[in-house]
């Protein structure tokens, strides 16, 4: 493998003569097998090199040992090669750039090596309630995304109760569940606050029926009141989806993988989840349909396929995605090449409305979701039919669109109402 990258003979000799030439040249293969760049070898392959030398000199004998290395090798890199003056922000890129080949060569080698990437964050309350997760996930059924939502606010509750120094959770009182809902509600949005108190009601609920809490909290604290339908939709208007279309460079991989994103989500008004889920067997192109599976409302969808998005999804699958036995559709580009995840969707939609310079609030795959619906109102369909076409389940969710349905309304101020309810 080594002879793909380096042409001199004495250069692949004096690897493979190192004592850790066969895990380096290991890693090159692994490296190949998963899609890095050939510059990336040849940044990496000479760092490790320097890091054998280094561990050896210091005593090493089996890969085993060189975790404890890791560290003394990246600062002697520093004081070595780093200027004093260079800005923290560029020291700390170069920390990176030197730590993450040794680490990731040894999480090869290493079974149960961790290194410092980042590491899952452990469950809130885990001392006192560790069944809450499973409880929430087995008995309640609720989705991975849900769980991340109680995970966020119960944290916030834990570090609260941290920060102001209450030790044991039996002795709550309604006074401290209190402080922190006013904490939460001066950095918070209404909603946010509503979300917060509904996560503690139910982890409340839990502890008692557990016999954690001696009596029922849940019920001695009230919400902020939210409105249905205080609010329109964030939709943009066709020019500017346009104008977001046209900021995307379709002549990299990226903006071919990106193009048919966003034409996804403003043609179907597909959630970020739903597009990060497709795989090349929900795509019929024979019978020129689209399944979208699993919907939120528990069913699936199938969509004629429009000749723009097809032609989008082939330029990409031929020109842009990566040579992969994956079934999903879309994949990041850098290597190891990975299904995108949601959040990477709804951040592509957020990054190319705010390089088309779009104003709108909370910019995301909601806001094209959102102009999808836009564009149904404004050809007269009714809520029902836009319901089931977006996903909806339930059609209360698609009564706020009643708000920008400006034809209607004209209808009604201008007359009795009467033909239109």
């Amino acid at each position: 493998m080594l002879e793909r990258y380096f042409v001199r003979p004495d250069t692949i000799d004096r690897i493979r003569a190192c004592w850790l030439g066969p895990p380096i040249e290991r890693y090159v293969a692994r490296l190949t097998e998963q899609g890095y760049s050939a510059r990336s070898v040849y940044r990496r392959v000479p760092i490790l090199m320097r890091f054998a030398a280094f561990t050896r000199e210091r005593g090493a004998t089996t890969c085993e040992d060189l975790g404890t290395y890791v560290a003394d090798f990246v600062d002697h890199w520093v004081q070595e090669r780093v200027p004093r003056q260079m800005s923290g922000k560029r020291r700390g890129e170069i920390i990176k750039e030197i730590r993450n080949p040794i680490e990731q060569m040894l999480r090869f080698e290493v079974p149960g090596f961790i290194g410092t990437e980042r590491r899952p964050k452990p469950e809130p309350f885990v001392d006192i309630a560790p069944q809450f997760f499973p409880y929430l996930r087995e008995e309640r059924g609720l989705r991975p995304g849900t769980l991340l939502h109680y995970a966020h606010f119960l944290r916030s509750f834990e570090r609260y109760l941290n920060r102001i120094e209450f030790g044991d959770l039996r002795s709550l009182s309604p006074a401290v569940i209190a402080a922190f809902i006013a904490e939460c509600g001066a950095t918070l949005s209404k909603t946010s606050v509503r979300d917060a108190c509904g996560t503690l009601r139910v982890f409340l609920r839990y502890l008692h029926r557990e016999r954690v809490l001696p009596r029922n909290l849940s019920a001695t604290f009230g919400s902020p009141q939210v409105y249905r339908l205080s609010n329109i939709p964030r939709s943009i208007t066709w020019d500017e989806v346009r104008r977001m279309l046209e900021a995307v460079d379709r002549r990299t991989p990226i903006g071919r993988r990106d193009y048919a994103i966003l034409l996804l989500l403003v043609t179907y008004g597909l959630r970020a989840r739903e597009v990060a889920a497709l795989t090349l067997d929900d795509i019929d192109w024979r019978s020129e349909r689209l399944r979208i599976p699993e919907r939120k409302a528990g069913h699936s969808t199938a969509f004629p396929l429009s000749s723009v998005v097809g032609e989008a999804l082939i330029d990409y699958l031929r020109n842009g995605r990566p040579d992969t036995q994956e079934r999903h559709v879309f994949f990041r580009v850098l290597a190891p090449p990975l299904p995108l995840t949601f959040s990477a969707v709804s951040g592509r939609a957020s990054h190319y409305l705010h390089l088309a310079g779009i104003p709108v609030s909370r910019a995301g795959s909601h806001t094209l979701r959102h102009t999808c619906v836009q564009r149904l109102v404004d050809a007269d369909f009714s809520l029902k039919a836009i319901g089931d076409y977006v996903g909806h389940r339930a059609p209360s969710s698609t009564e706020i669109y009643s708000k920008v349905a400006v034809e209607t309304l004209r209808k009604v101020a201008m007359g009795d109402g009467e033909e239109v309810v």
